[in-house]
């Protein structure tokens, strides 16, 4: 299966646009107001989800939403995966509709081999492994990757800390099946330099691919 590349924390249409043509698979829009990529209200957001081409995931982050709320807004913006980066129950999102597991990707904070407890509780596509820091994620901080590489036994993208000149040997050493980026191509929290984002996409696909393996 090819290496997915998921660029997060999308603020502006401009950067959705910038993000598909440097290659990205999927982009992210940040609905938790805690964030300092808050997209803003729904009106923002399918702004940006709108420049968002054919053919790219859409993806929303919800931190501690109501699982209704989660369906709801999923379904008035056509999100193609809800990832969940907060401290839900597993138990509160079973048997939602419109959340069935296609659609759910399990955000993980890894801070030592109990941090993987759970994860066979949830009915999620996937899980999305990120580093252990106060808060919900987007710090920069590097996740554990030879902890990673040596839990995880369902698919998974890889978070936390991953900039151009480092995801080349995050690629080599978890084997992902995922990355999700988003501090490590801006300029600003929530403002994506294109250069980065460019940058980003052909060394993980260059990782990737069998010669750089």
């Amino acid at each position: 299966m090819a290496l997915l590349v998921k660029i997060c924390g999308i603020t502006r249409p401009e950067d959705a646009a910038a993000a598909a043509a440097a290659g990205a698979d999927a982009l992210g829009v940040n609905l938790w107001p805690g964030s300092k990529r808050f997209v803003g209200d729904e009106g923002a957001a399918r702004a940006v989800l709108e420049a968002v081409p054919l053919g790219v995931l859409k993806v929303g982050v919800f931190v501690n939403a109501a699982p209704l709320e989660v369906a709801a807004v999923a379904a008035r913006l056509g999100l193609d995966r809800v990832q969940l980066h907060g401290d839900e129950r597993p138990e509160a999102f079973a048997g939602i509709p419109g959340l069935d597991r296609a659609r759910v990707v399990r955000a993980v904070r890894v801070r030592d081999a109990g941090s993987f407890a759970d994860d066979a509780r949830w009915d999620a596509h996937l899980f999305l492994y990120d580093a252990f820091v106060d808060g919900y994620g987007g710090a920069g901080t590097t996740a554990p990757w030879d902890l990673i590489a040596a839990q995880a036994s369902r698919p998974f993208w890889l978070a936390g800390g991953l900039r151009p000149e480092n995801v080349g040997a995050a690629v080599r050493a978890v084997r992902p099946d995922g990355l999700d980026v988003a501090s490590g191509v801006e300029s600003a929290p929530g403002r994506k330099d294109a250069a980065l984002m460019r940058a980003f996409v052909a060394a993980a696909r260059a990782a990737a691919s069998p010669s750089g393996r």
